[in-house]
């Protein structure tokens, strides 16, 4: 793969790496630290992420058998802590220097932490955050609990830090590390409904920042932000040679951390597809992930009650005293992000989160006049339902059938029309209305799904949906209603192949005086379409319709009572979205992996 390849190899051989997982006891006041990370890590491919892994495996297996005697990884945890007292001002002061040491430190805490929670339990990962220099293999009971801790100041940190160029790696350094925090689930076939993450989570000193973390993240996905043209992160060249640091930090050039260059800041960049924002991705799938763990035994989830309660910045009314971690956001800036990231799977899932659980967002949402923002990146989700994965799919499908639950929506799209819908291939739509467009995929969804993946939960939800909006049908587009026609003739033809079995089966137990089944009140209007001859207009098809209206027998007529369909979660709804939000993680998070053999929760192939 390369010299980068090999150099990356070569880490276990670093002598700070073997230093600091080696049998010494390093005190946080040694200048050791400084050395250490004092690199420049420009982000690594996919193919360096996998190798850099099993570079740090090897070193975390030296510190796993050293640190109950040296306590270095709490050291280590402790220099992070130090620093970060002090990089909201060293933002201010534009110190790139101290804020680029400090994501080192954090950078290399999230590397070591990735390989513990896959290689031991949670109760030994706590026993190594509280393990200190001491006598070999003794711990103190009450000494600090530095994994609380960190988890506490990795939330300050993505809150309070504000987002600066020389700051936007760290932060994104420090939701990375939450996801690590929480990704023991990817590791146990079960659903984790207790663990120690959880805890921490859910009570003590992290809970104070839970609404205040859910904005954060909620407004990080809203800006979508860039990350800084490459160097700017890194602190630049001072005429009087930056002093001290300045000075070690060059001369690492020429020692064993050149290894992390790879390239270097000035080198071209690798022509490979990047995301456009980093940070709005990784705070989207913390957002996720937090948002779908599970209640506490006394407790429910703090996460997902900010994201139910959560109201607009221009609704003035005062929260209620029972709504905890409740708080406001510009909901007219997250509803134009939505809109635009919908082709995602985790920025669908967040709509359907929303839509689903917070009635503030979903009543905003269906008074807005600019549906069609919306509901078309969705429904191009459904066209191309075969280039899709089957749970992007069920998203896309559910945010539509609550949509249609409302009458009000129902009406209003078919007074939106559309032009020119280019993604729309099996007919050219130059004018069309949001209604008709909505009921020709839903109903072109329901014809892939019946030849090809014949899946029960998705007929049944596409027919809801074009059930609920049937008694707002107006004007539709002659295409639109020349297809529900088909696909009414399809499910009759199907339905009438059922029953006549059911009939056959009935006739042997029914004596000569039984009553036989009537008719289809559809048999009475295509005996007089088929009177009225073969070749007709659409208008007087129309015209022999409503004279069969007046002509119905009343007596035949059974009376429905109009039906809506809602949508219900299921009574577990975590199995399915805790692997499914995992699952996302697992292929979408910027800089982390995971070797797939490890992975419990869901089967992933190997490269």
């Amino acid at each position: 793969m390369g010299s980068n390849s090999s150099r990356i190899g070569d880490l276990p051989k670093n002598e700070y790496l073997k230093k600091l997982s080696g049998t010494e006891s390093i005190s946080e006041n040694d200048p050791f630290w400084n050395q250490l990370l004092s690199f420049s890590f420009p982000a690594p491919t996919s193919s360096e992420l996998k190798l850099l892994e099993e570079a740090t495996i090897s070193v975390c297996r030296s510190l796993v058998e050293n640190n109950p005697r040296t306590g270095n990884l709490g050291a280590l945890i402790k220099v992070f802590l130090s620093r970060t007292k002090e990089l909201k001002l060293s933002a201010e002061c534009q110190n790139h220097i101290f804020i680029w040491q400090t994501h080192n430190a954090l950078f290399i805490i999230c590397c070591l932490l990735k390989v513990f929670i896959c290689q031991m339990s949670e109760e030994e990962l706590q026993l190594h955050f509280t393990y200190e220099e001491k006598s070999p293999g003794n711990y103190s009971s009450d000494s600090e609990d530095l994994l609380e801790e960190l988890l506490c100041c990795l939330m300050q940190l993505i809150t309070d830090i504000p987002l600066l160029d020389i700051t936007y790696e760290i932060s994104v350094e420090a939701i990375s590390t939450m996801v690590v925090f929480l990704s023991c689930q990817l590791f146990h076939k079960e659903v984790l409904r207790q663990s120690i993450s959880h805890k921490y989570l859910m009570r003590g000193p992290c809970l104070p920042y839970t609404s205040k973390l859910v904005k954060t993240l909620l407004y990080n996905f809203i800006r979508q932000e860039k990350p800084p043209p490459p160097g700017a992160h890194v602190f630049p060249q001072q005429s009087d040679g930056g002093g001290l640091l300045y000075g070690l930090a060059s001369g690492v050039a020429t020692g064993l951390w050149t290894v992390f260059t790879l390239g270097g800041v000035g080198s071209k960049a690798a022509a490979s597809p990047e995301l456009s924002s980093p940070l709005a991705n990784q705070s989207l799938l913390l957002l996720l992930v937090l948002a779908n763990l599970t209640d506490a035994s006394d407790a429910p989830n703090p996460y997902r009650q900010a994201i139910m309660s959560f109201k607009n910045t221009q609704d003035s009314s005062p929260f209620p005293s029972s709504i905890p971690h409740a708080f406001q956001i510009n909901f007219n800036s997250l509803y134009t992000a939505l809109c635009e990231q919908q082709t995602s799977d985790q920025a669908t899932l967040l709509l359907y989160t929303l839509l689903h659980q917070n009635s503030n967002i979903r009543t905003y949402m269906l008074a807005r006049t600019d549906m069609e923002n919306l509901v078309l990146p969705i429904l191009e989700i459904l066209y191309h339902v075969e280039e899709r994965n089957s749970h992007h799919v069920y998203m896309a499908l559910i945010i539509l059938l609550i949509l249609t639950e409302d009458d009000g929506f129902n009406r209003s799209i078919h007074e939106v029309i559309l032009k020119n819908i280019t993604w729309y291939s099996e007919r050219v739509l130059t004018e069309i209305s949001l209604g008709s467009l909505l009921i020709l995929v839903v109903i072109r969804t329901i014809q892939y799904n019946m030849t090809r993946t014949r899946d029960k939960y998705l007929h049944t939800n596409c027919l809801a949906a074009l059930a609920n909006m049937s008694a707002q049908f107006r004007s539709l587009h002659q295409y639109a209603a020349q297809r529900i026609i088909s696909l009414f003739s399809l499910l009759s033809k199907k339905h009438n192949k059922v029953l006549e079995q059911a009939t056959q089966s009935l006739r042997g137990s029914l004596s000569s005086n039984d009553v036989p089944l009537p008719d289809y009140v559809i048999s009475f209007f295509s005996s007089r379409l088929l009177q009225a001859g073969a070749e007709l207009s659409v208008e007087r098809v129309l015209e022999i319709i409503k004279q069969g209206v007046v002509a119905l027998p009343k007596d035949r007529l059974k009376k429905f009572p109009e039906l809506k369909f809602k949508y219900v979660e299921e009574e577990q709804p975590e199995e399915f979205f805790i692997p499914y939000v995992w699952s996302l993680v697992y292929n979408s998070a910027v800089g982390l992996y995971w070797n797939p053999q490890d992975i419990q929760l869901f089967t992933m192939d190997s490269d």
